[in-house]
This record gives C-alpha cells, sequence and structure tokens, in this order.
C-alpha cells in the first residue's frame, strides 16, 4: 500500500474526482482519498509516477508520502496549518466588505453620511463599490483559480460553485454599471433613474459570498485540527532527547539519534526515548499513554520499556531495541493514521452522490435562472435565483461526514489502547452478531501453573517434561518450566525437537524418543491405561489441563496445568451478552477443562479440541450465522483472526497474531471488546446524523434557494444568506463529530441489547450406524471421523475403536455405498 499526499482539493467532489482517475488506472485495485487529512492510499501494482501523473492531469497535486522529514510530513497532516492564512484572508476581507456594506447598505438604503464628494455622486459609488469588490475577489483569488482549474478540467468542486456564484453577481453587476455609465454619458436622465441602478447592484452579494464562505473554511479548519487532538496529543509525547553512556560519559543526545544497541539511562521523571530492555535496576513506570492503564508497571533487569512511558521511581539502564520508526508509540501513530486514511463502508454513499454533485447543482442553478426568466421575471430577480442555489449547496459537508467521525473515533480509542487499523474495523465492530473467544491468554491470563502430577515419580516425570518443553514458547510449557525450577530440578539436553501445533511436541533424550502433548496425541505413541484416562478426566472436570507424556511406547504419567481467569473476563463476557451478542469460547484445549472454564466465566457455548485450521473452519462457519469477530492472542489463533469479519488481537500476544487482526488492544483486556463496541456503535451513529445533516441539508436549502417556496409561503433567500448556509454547514458536521469525545466508552448504563443473533436450528437429521472393523485406537477414530465429516451432508461422525462402530450424524440423505466407500479408503473393513 502506498500513501500520498494530496494538495488542491477543497470538497468532497475533489476527492471522488481524484478516486476516479486514480482508480482507473492498470494495476490499481484500491484507491481511498481522505479530504479531512489531504491523503491518498493506493493498492496495487501501479507505479507511484503514474499516480502522481493521474493525480497532475485530474488538477490536483500530489506527492509520495513520507518524502523528506518523515516526522514533519506526518504531523503536518495532523495540523490545522491552514487557520493562520485563512484568518488573514478572513479579516482582509471584512475590512473591505465593511467599507462596501456601508456604502452600498448603509447609505444607499438607510442614508448614513458619506463624505460630501459621494452625496449624489451614483457613479463615483458604483465604481467605488465595484473597485472594493475586486479586492476583495483579489484576496480570495484562491475560490476562483481552483474553481476555473476545476471546470476546465471537467472536475467542478465546491470552489467552482462559489466561483461562479460570486463571479455571476460581479459580471451582472459590471453590466449595469456599463449601462449606467453609457446613460449617464448621454445624460437627460433624472437622479432617480440613476439612483435606481445602485439597488440592483450585487457587488456586495459578490464580496459577501466570499468572505462567509471564507468564515465557514477557517471554522472548519479549526474543528478538523480539534477532530486530530487524540492523534497530535500521541505525536506530542514523543521524548525530544535521549541520555546515553558513551566511552563511560554521559550525553545528551535528541532522541531520533538513539540508535539500536545504544546504553540510555532514565531518571525519575524522566520518559524512555525509545523501546528497549533494562540492563540494571528496579523501577515502576507508567505506562497509561501506550495502553490506558492507570496502573504502574514494576520493571527490573531483562523487562522491556517502551518509548513516551514514564519512569516513576529508580534509576534505570537500558539498552536500545527499538528506534525511530519502530518504537511501539511509532507504530501506533501510524496504525490510526491508517485508520483515518481507509474508508468506512457507509462513506459509499456520500462518495456516489459527491462525484455528480456539482454538475447536477451547476444545472439546476441554470434552470432555475431561465424559468424565473420565463415566468417573467427581472433578470436581477432570476439571477439571484440562480446564484443562491450555487452558493447554498454544500458538497464538502459530504465528503466530511464520515472522515472526522472516524478520525474521532479512532483518537479514542489509541487514548484508551484500542487500536483500530482500518475504517471497516471501526464501524463493523458494532455490527458483529458473535464473538468467538479464544481461551488461553485471552480468557484466562495465560500464565498457567502445575497443579497436579500423576507419577510413579514426580521428580523423574518433571525433569523429562522440563527438557521437553523449555524449548516451547506455549503458556502450559512454560508452567512446567516455572515448576521444575521452582523445584530445582535440571534439565537434559535434546535433539530433534518439534512442535506439532494443537497436539504437543516431541524430541529425542540420549537417543531415546520422547513426547508430550494432548491425549489424542500422546495416545497414538503409546498404550494409555483407563485409570490415567480416569485421572485425566477427573482433572478435566475441575477445569485443569492434562498433558501425557510417553518414553518410545511406554507411559511415564500426567501433569496437570490450570490456567487463571483474568479478573475481568467474567464482567467483559455480560457486558456483550447484555449488549444481545453471542459469545463463544474456541479452543484447542480438551472439551471437559474448557466448558469447566466457560462455565465459570458465564459462556455457554463452547467448541474445543481443535487445531489451528480447525479454529479457522469454526470461524467460517459461523460466519455464515452472522458477523462474527474473533478474538485472541496466540500464533494458533492468527488462521482464525484473519478469517474472521473482524479479528481482535490481545496486545501481549504472538506478533503474528497482531498482524493477522484488524483491532489491537494494548492492554490485553477483554473489557476492551466491549468498550470497542460502544465506540463503534456512537461512531457509526455520529457518521449517520453527519450524513443526515448533509443530505437534509441540500435536500431543502436547494428548492428554498431556487425560489420553490415562493408561490407558496413568500419565502425566498438571498444569495448572501445562501453562502452564511454553505459556510456553517459542514461546521456543523464537523462540530458534531467532536461530540464523540465526550463519550466514555467503558460506562455500559446506556448499552442498548440488540436482538440476539441465536444458533441456527438444527436441520432434521438422521443416524446410521456402522459396524467397523480395524479401528485400534483413538487415532484411528481421528482418521474415520476426519474424512467422514468432510462429506457435505455430514454434520458429525462419532467412530469408536472400542465398540467398532461409527455413528453417521446426516443432515441430507447420503447413500450407504458412499459412506462405505470412504471409510473403507481408510484401510478399515465395513462389515
Amino acid at each position: 500500500m502506498n500513501k500520498y499526499d494530496i494538495t488542491g482539493m477543497s470538497c468532497a467532489a475533489c476527492s471522488s474526482r481524484i478516486e476516479k482517475a486514480v482508480s482507473s488506472l492498470d494495476g490499481v485495485d484500491m484507491c481511498s482519498v481522505n479530504l479531512l487529512t489531504n491523503s491518498m492510499v493506493v493498492e496495487g501494482k501501479a507505479e507511484p509516477s503514474s499516480v502522481i501523473k493521474a493525480v497532475t492531469d485530474a488538477g490536483y497535486g500530489a506527492t509520495i508520502s513520507g518524502e523528506g522529514k518523515k516526522e514533519e510530513k506526518k504531523e503536518n497532516s495532523f495540523s490545522d496549518s491552514e487557520t493562520p492564512a485563512l484568518k488573514k484572508r478572513l479579516f482582509s476581507s471584512i475590512g473591505f466588505l465593511l467599507v462596501l456594506m456601508y456604502i452600498s447598505m448603509g447609505h444607499v438604503m438607510w442614508g448614513f453620511p458619506v463624505p460630501n464628494f459621494l452625496k449624489g455622486n451614483y457613479m463615483t459609488i458604483a465604481v467605488l463599490e465595484m473597485l472594493l469588490t475586486i479586492i476583495v475577489m483579489l484576496i480570495n483569488k484562491k475560490f476562483f483559480i481552483n474553481g476555473f482549474r476545476g471546470l476546465i478540467k471537467k472536475a467542478p468542486n465546491m470552489d467552482t460553485l462559489v466561483s461562479l456564484g460570486s463571479g455571476a453577481a460581479f459580471i451582472y453587476s459590471t453590466v449595469l454599471l456599463l449601462k449606467l455609465s453609457t446613460d449617464y454619458s448621454m445624460g437627460g436622465f433624472t437622479n432617480a433613474y440613476y439612483g435606481s441602478f445602485l439597488h440592483e447592484f450585487y457587488f456586495e452579494s459578490s464580496a459577501m459570498i466570499l468572505t462567509l464562505i471564507t468564515v465557514g473554511k477557517m471554522l472548519e479548519a479549526r474543528a478538523k485540527g480539534k477532530t486530530t487532538n487524540a492523534i497530535k496529543s500521541l505525536m506530542d509525547l514523543s521524548p525530544k532527547k535521549a541520555t546515553i553512556i558513551k566511552d563511560g560519559q554521559e550525553i545528551e543526545i535528541l532522541a531520533e539519534e538513539v540508535k539500536v544497541g545504544d546504553i540510555f539511562i532514565v531518571r525519575v521523571g524522566e520518559s524512555f526515548p525509545v523501546d528497549g530492555t533494562v540492563l540494571e535496576g528496579v523501577s515502576e513506570v507508567d505506562e497509561s499513554m501506550l495502553t490506558g492503564e492507570s496502573m504502574p508497571v514494576g520493571k527490573k533487569e531483562g523487562d522491556k520499556v517502551y518509548s513516551a512511558t514514564i519512569n516513576l521511581s529508580g534509576f534505570l539502564k537500558c539498552e536500545a531495541k527499538e528506534v525511530g520508526e519502530d518504537t511501539s508509540l511509532s507504530k501506533i501513530i501510524k496504525m490510526v493514521f491508517d485508520a483515518t486514511s481507509t474508508k468506512a463502508p457507509i462513506a459509499k454513499i456520500a462518495d456516489k452522490v459527491s462525484g455528480v454533485f456539482v454538475p447536477i447543482v451547476m444545472g439546476i442553478a441554470l434552470i432555475t435562472t431561465i424559468l424565473w426568466l420565463i415566468l417573467g421575471e427581472s433578470i436581477g430577480f432570476a439571477l439571484a435565483r440562480g446564484i443562491s442555489v450555487l452558493v447554498i449547496s454544500c458538497p464538502c459537508a459530504l465528503g466530511l461526514a464520515t472522515p472526522v467521525a472516524i478520525m474521532v473515533g479512532s483518537g479514542i480509542g489509541a487514548k484508551s489502547g484500542i487500536l483500530f487499523k482500518t475504517a471497516e474495523a471501526l464501524e463493523m465492530t458494532g455490527r458483529a452478531d458473535i464473538f468467538i473467544l479464544d481461551k488461553t491468554g485471552t480468557v484466562t491470563k495465560g500464565e498457567p501453573e502445575v497443579t497436579d502430577i500423576y507419577a510413579k515419580s514426580d521428580t523423574e516425570l518433571l525433569e523429562i517434561a522440563y527438557s521437553l518443553e523449555k524449548k516451547s514458547e506455549h503458556p502450559l510449557s512454560k508452567a512446567i518450566v516455572k515448576e521444575a525450577k521452582k523445584r530445582e530440578i535440571t534439565h537434559k539436553e535434546t535433539e530433534n525437537f518439534k512442535v506439532l501445533a494443537g497436539n504437543g511436541l516431541s524430541a529425542e533424550i540420549d537417543g531415546e524418543e520422547f513426547f508430550g502433548g494432548n491425549l489424542n496425541f500422546v495416545s497414538q505413541k503409546c498404550e494409555i491405561p483407563n485409570n490415567a484416562k480416569q485421572v485425566a478426566s477427573d482433572f478435566a472436570e475441575e477445569g485443569k489441563t492434562p498433558l501425557f507424556f510417553a518414553k518410545n511406547n511406554e507411559f511415564l504419567g500426567i501433569i496437570a496445568v490450570a490456567d487463571t481467569i483474568k479478573e475481568e473476563s467474567i464482567e467483559a463476557i455480560a457486558e456483550l451478552q447484555n449488549m444481545g451478542s453471542r459469545v463463544v469460547m474456541l479452543t484447542g484445549d480438551n472439551e471437559k477443562t474448557a466448558k469447566a472454564i466457560a462455565k465459570k466465566v458465564g459462556i455457554d457455548e463452547v467448541i474445543a479440541g481443535v487445531l489451528p485450521d480447525g479454529k479457522e473452519k469454526a470461524v467460517t462457519k459461523l460466519k455464515k450465522e452472522g458477523k462474527v469477530i474473533m478474538v485472541g492472542d496466540g500464533i494458533n489463533d492468527a488462521p482464525a483472526l484473519a478469517a474472521s469479519d473482524i479479528g481482535i488481537a490481545i496486545g501481549r500476544g504472538a506478533d503474528i497474531a497482531i498482524e493477522s487482526a484488524d483491532i489491537v488492544l494494548k492492554r490485553s483486556t477483554l473489557k476492551d471488546v466491549p468498550a470497542g463496541v460502544r465506540l463503534s456503535l456512537r461512531t457509526l451513529k455520529n457518521i449517520k446524523e453527519n450524513l443526515f445533516w448533509a443530505f437534509i441539508y441540500n435536500i431543502l436549502g436547494i428548492p428554498l434557494a431556487a425560489g420553490v417556496f415562493i408561490p407558496f409561503a413568500g419565502i425566498t433567500l438571498s444569495p448572501m444568506i445562501g453562502a452564511l448556509a454553505m459556510s456553517l454547514s459542514s461546521f456543523f458536521v464537523v462540530t458534531n463529530a467532536l461530540r464523540l469525545n465526550f463519550t466514555n466508552i467503558y460506562d455500559k448504563k446506556h448499552d442498548k441489547k440488540r436482538k440476539k443473533i441465536k444458533k441456527k436450528k438444527e436441520k432434521k437429521q438422521m443416524e446410521k450406524i456402522f459396524n467397523v472393523d480395524g479401528m485400534m485406537c483413538p487415532h484411528c477414530e481421528a482418521r474415520v471421523k476426519t474424512v467422514l465429516e468432510e462429506i457435505d451432508g455430514i454434520k458429525e461422525a462419532i467412530p469408536s475403536h472400542t465398540e467398532k462402530t461409527v455413528k453417521v450424524i446426516l443432515e441430507k440423505e447420503i447413500s450407504d455405498e458412499i459412506i462405505k466407500e470412504t471409510i473403507e479408503k481408510q484401510g478399515y473393513k465395513v462389515f
């Protein structure tokens, strides 16, 4: 994905025009232009040079985002740097406009005093009005340059409407002035005749339109600047300086100059300049700016520290690990910026309208003028109606309705440690029906402990288990390593270490092969006694995970490990259910253990004993019943996260899980899942409010400006009032989006319970039982079960090697021959 900075845009019609121009290029898969941040993202194989040329040919400017000083570029994207220039234009315009209004309305209409040389000098007054208007037009020449450039490029925009409206008023008034001049030179007319011309001029309207639109632009720019406050506050957190140790001396340098491997020190009250690892010292660190978590985090040797977090108590010496754009803070800023650069699905409505909005308005203005002339009205009256149509129409409000809300919503999420990678993720989170939660590390802490050992010798089994598990990163493995170290048990060196995801692991010790893992895996390697199976079953009933160990073909014993449920999980799950969401636990752990944990946290639906690809299949199946969100943290969750409609990764999980997800929870707490749903729902509501305002404004404003209500209610709208309405419309939209900042996403008082998506009614089922010879173990059962359940129409296969039967549950009629043939292909005999 390539990013570009765009210049010259003034409204949604501009962004729509650029999107069409770039999307038409060969090799462009997706193009999204953001009016709020003046940015564009393009996916595909198209060369940047061709993309930039397409934008330039459309009448705008484009550069690759990040050229030159990256941080400066990025910061400018979130600034309201337009405001000072607009303020200067506005104050200059107001100064000349007040003089113009005093003469054209104050003196001519209400008799305000003027210098003697102007009294009764209608020609001089008219020329003075024209000159003052020209000055205001020159001050606001940008409207005319951009507007007529867009017209020439066949891409009219808001500036085109403004420049046509103001220009038409000026040209009409200038033509009247020329007639006045001609009549004046010929003589023979009364002063009343000349004075009547002053009431026909629209010079003040021409200047007022430009000034009022500038007022709106300035208010919009300031409001837009406030929408990025959350992101700018993150940028402001970036430390400016760092103290490093070089040649035994403390040296103060700029934080951006710190390199990987540098040794830096952080004293009490100072911020960490980059991400690193503690080498010396003990302290507590405030990480709330990154995670939203207010409680300090203890740090000691070997712990990670993060850029912009604050050292609260002790002196720390650290080694730099990630610097510059690789720090956690920079990645968060980039993630939020990327989210605001994309478009939410709901924005497509406004995009379609914006693409044709300006040409349609120009057509309506022309038709309005012609119709009033046909109805016998004066040229001045008809022109005023047409100009009012041009200046009241506002495509800006349509273009800003979605991005401003997405920007504010993303910023609120970032401050709370909820990072949305795309605008689509922010919108769709609130529309999810089913939440699938991984167990270990998501519902539970992922820090299990050894609770029981079933073996002839606890020490010998722990020594073997320690040797096997010490190379694994799985939380259950870490529990065994922790217990062995606690008992001061040593490990042996292993060879040919292998991990079989979702099953277990194997390795060679002193030339002999050892295995560790779940029942299905280890039972394929050796015969497990029935009493051991019963013990394991009892462990599972208690919510413990039994791990089996074997040496060659010899069963060694069982180590039971139990994970601790996160304190906030029960409340978070209850909140999701109270919102009407269906919550499912999905885990590779055995069914008894999973159900024991699920019961404690209030989850009724459990899918257990599935491998990583099984998790993906489970997600795909549930997607047929509604919009699915998957929440996980491990490597084995990555396929399921990618397969879901929206994937949510626990921030302290595996990197691949975070990469596969659409949302990252930096605080690693399930409480942020319902909080993210609330933020999504309120952002979506805000977008709908903005779109409603933008559409209803134009639907009512354009007919009013055209004079549709004159015959019925005598209501007219002057061009100046139309310009004022246009100037405020975008400001209202942006201000409405800013109301999101008052949202408390952790307040569950106002949660509205949606209609819960229930499990689909099971189709009428048929059962068939087949006698099968040759199944010798659970491994055989697993093979038969897998191949049968792949047949369309078979809901479930339940094989039993002890009873030598396979029960097949059918959702539709399938011939016995197909089932028989499938089983026998695996080497078994059906009789």
